[in-house]
């Protein structure tokens, strides 16, 4: 299992926008085969900034995902939105405190 982390940085006037498709989309994404976990996270001091925060059973999951018909639809009404490019991360836990 990986985490995957997206930092995507929105026009203001867009954000109202991009959190209702999110309520839309977000149980798609989370069912989507592999999907482990979603969370949407927004910076405290940057309202403009969001992060999704996914975990993922294997990386083969998440390029499925990727070239999928789901995300190609998510992608393609997000990234318009944006006001800077997206940056993602995949990474591996190596600890994990509760």
């Amino acid at each position: 299992m990986f985490t995957r982390i997206v930092k995507m940085e929105f026009k203001e006037a867009e954000i109202p926008a991009f959190l209702a498709n999110f309520e839309l989309i977000k149980d798609k994404i989370r069912s989507f085969p592999g999907c482990c976990f979603l969370e949407l996270y927004r910076d405290k001091n940057v309202p403009e900034i969001f992060f999704t925060y996914s975990k993922w059973e294997d990386e083969k999951d998440l390029e499925n995902y990727r070239n999928s018909a789901l995300f190609n639809e998510v992608w393609a009404t997000t990234k318009i939105k944006f006001r800077s490019k997206a940056q993602a991360w995949s990474v591996d836990t190596l600890h994990r405190l509760n």
